[in-house]
């Protein structure tokens, strides 16, 4: 009786422990990979698209605060969709930041923009 065992990513003999299913630990970090892409999917594109955002809002705001054209964030991969919290001001502006970089969507002279801004302590306080 043949109780050879191979694994199942590269077909190599699985040698050791009878419970053994991978022949080393290369093959089953691969294969928790894989896994984790297929039922983890949702939760990859979005922290892939929050990190694009953070990166983006990062890169064009370095002063502090900024206005930059909508759609110039909008062609380097930015999605407005994304985003982790939001911070409402006086007037009744509401800023969507993702982690510490901020932005509020406003029109101005018949183009859309964005005001870009980081998060700031007086921001804790909810209204």
């Amino acid at each position: 009786m043949n109780n050879d065992r191979t694994c199942p990513l590269c077909g190599i003999v699985v040698k050791g422990r009878s419970d053994k299913i991978f022949c080393s630990p290369k093959c089953r970090s691969i294969d928790q990979y894989e896994q984790r892409q297929e039922t983890e999917t949702f939760y990859i594109r979005v922290d892939r698209q929050l990190k694009i955002n953070r990166k983006l809002l990062k890169k064009y705001n370095r002063s502090g605060i900024t206005i930059i054209r909508k759609s110039e964030l909008i062609i380097e991969g930015f999605d407005p969709q994304f985003f982790t919290h939001y911070w409402k001001n006086q007037k009744g502006d509401v800023y969507l930041f993702v982690y510490e970089y901020g932005f509020l969507n406003k029109r101005h002279n018949g183009k859309d923009k964005y005001i870009l801004v980081i998060w700031q302590d007086y921001m804790h306080s909810y209204q």
